[in-house]
């Protein structure tokens, strides 16, 4: 037998991996702090309500810089549409979950709802002073614009997860149907119905041959659960406001499923029907402002808490206090169920039943962002560009404005070369200039 001792010296010292480990760790800082710059400039740009978010994280996330796969996006959306609460705060929350554990994730959601939030609770402070038609003149043309962002994110998903004539069917049927059945329940059904269709294929998929253990992790679901209890105990018992808020806008995000345009009615009737904290009018004002902002709809809450914190005075302090614990309230037990979920995921999609349902789900998300894409053009005004008198055509005095930016911004995010951020800037300027 050869005897090797000699390549391996008893006086050689072992590979340093301490500096390694501070290299790794440097690196993945700056990874997590790169993608913390992206989410707050989703914040700050992603007009338009969920489907236009999941367009421009599609866009920034997926395609520029690569943190997950379009199917991934896809079936992140997906889940996080079974549960309740905002979808695409969870949807960003839990990319950050799987990048940076939960530190980043909630530092994730911490730099998602601040812009939103701060100008909401602006609102509600400044209400008296605010023209709720001088900010829809400001940002009339961003709507148009979100549109397009979310007909070029149905055409480039659908271009990647739509590989079958299932799929095709799957994706032309589900647009359908969410166009002309705008309930809240459709969307998940919807898409238990396409994960079943496609589950009837499982046997075409590998069987992993080493399979981890399904094992359910029940702290984040005990959490939610505690939590829920004890703010209704503790609201029940001590009678403080800030308490009884933060129960009612808990319980609220925690029962809501749909999305910001079903949270609205709940909201209605326990503030303003039931509570009487605002008035009609005061809601509707907010309900109006909150279109306008960035970032998730949710963030009503904020303004909501802070005008319902009148009656105990404080001033200004009592109302920020508020809005701080109604933003709490509202975007704590989605994450909660969001992180129960995800816990366990990526062991549940190891089996072949569930990686066959994902070809199902996939392709009814990418009808449903096809479906948005109508829905959001639907109700936009009609507007017309005047053409210079010498263009005339007959009739033709000018060009429908709408659509024009519609597919402008659509050829716009084809090119590839115009950032998202200038798009939007464009249109709130010339929303200042027009207005």
């Amino acid at each position: 037998m050869s005897d090797h001792s000699n390549l391996f010296p008893a006086h050689a010292s072992p590979v340093p991996l301490a500096p390694l480990r501070r290299a790794g760790r440097r690196l993945r800082r700056a990874r997590n702090f790169i993608f913390l710059k992206d989410v707050a400039a989703l914040a700050c740009t992603a007009f338009g309500g969920p489907s236009a978010h999941l367009a421009m994280m599609f866009r920034l996330l997926v395609e520029k810089r690569r943190y997950l796969s379009a199917a991934e996006l896809l079936e992140l959306q997906a889940l996080c549409a079974l549960l309740p609460g905002p979808t695409s705060t969870q949807t960003v929350t839990i990319i950050g979950h799987r990048l940076g554990g939960p530190n980043l994730a909630y530092l994730t959601l911490l730099v998602w709802i601040t812009p939103a939030t701060l100008l909401m609770t602006l609102a509600g402070l400044t209400l008296s002073r605010l023209d709720p038609g001088r900010v829809a003149a400001l940002v009339q043309f961003v709507q148009p614009v979100a549109v397009g962002f979310v007909a070029f994110s149905a055409y480039r998903i659908g271009e990647k997860v739509i590989q079958t004539k299932t799929a095709v069917a799957l994706t032309v049927g589900s647009a359908m149907l969410a166009y002309f059945f705008q309930l809240p329940w459709v969307l998940p059904v919807l898409l238990l119905a396409g994960g079943a269709v496609t589950t009837v294929g499982y046997r075409k998929h590998a069987i992993e041959p080493q399979k981890n253990p399904l094992r359910v992790q029940w702290a984040n679901f005990g959490l939610w659960l505690g939590i829920l209890v004890g703010a209704a105990l503790l609201g029940h018992y001590t009678r403080w406001l800030p308490v009884r808020l933060f129960e009612n806008f808990y319980r609220n995000g925690s029962l809501v499923f749909g999305g910001g345009q079903v949270l609205a009615p709940l909201l209605y009737a326990e503030f303003v029907e039931f509570k009487h904290y605002l008035t009609g009018p005061e809601f509707l004002s907010g309900l109006g402002l909150v279109q306008a902002m960035p970032g998730p709809n949710f963030s009503l809450a904020a303004y909501i808490g802070a005008l319902a914190m009148r009656p105990a005075g404080g001033g200004p302090a009592g109302q920020v206090l508020g809005a701080l614990v109604g933003v709490a309230g509202i975007f704590l037990p989605g994450t909660f169920l969001a992180f129960f979920i995800l816990r366990f995921w990526d062991r549940l999609r190891q089996y072949r039943v569930v990686k066959a349902s994902l070809e199902g789900i996939n392709a009814v998300s990418a009808g449903l962002v096809c479906a948005a894409t109508l829905l959001l053009y639907h109700p936009l005004p009609d507007r017309l560009l005047a053409l210079p008198w010498h263009w005339h055509v007959g009739p033709i005095s000018g060009v429908p404005l709408n659509p024009l930016l519609v597919g402008t911004t659509f050829l716009l995010l084809l090119w590839d070369r115009v950032p998202a951020v200038a798009l939007i800037g464009a249109a709130l300027a010339a929303g200042a200039l027009v207005g």
